[in-house]
């Protein structure tokens, strides 16, 4: 597929049609990667994706435990100078 450059103001840009963007699964971020001189566009993903998913795995394994506990007792006092 060809297509033209457009110019926007100051800068150019590339109009691409919105099947291949479905396609894709482009919405509103992308990535922008130059390899071997090719630019490379890619959905950008969001940021914590999947973290949900691996909450649940870390709990149903017994991961989601404190390493440290920072938790004070019931009239222990902090014995940390601020």
């Amino acid at each position: 597929m060809q297509t033209r450059i457009v110019r926007i103001g100051n800068s150019k840009g590339l109009r691409i049609p919105a099947h291949i963007l479905r396609q894709c699964e482009i919405e509103d971020l992308i990535n922008l990667e130059i390899i071997d001189g090719k630019i490379i566009i890619s959905s950008a993903e969001k940021p914590r994706q999947g973290w949900d998913e691996q909450f649940r795995l870390m709990h149903k394994n017994g991961d989601d435990k404190l390493l440290i506990d920072d938790s004070l007792e019931a009239g222990e006092e902090d014995d940390r100078t601020w």
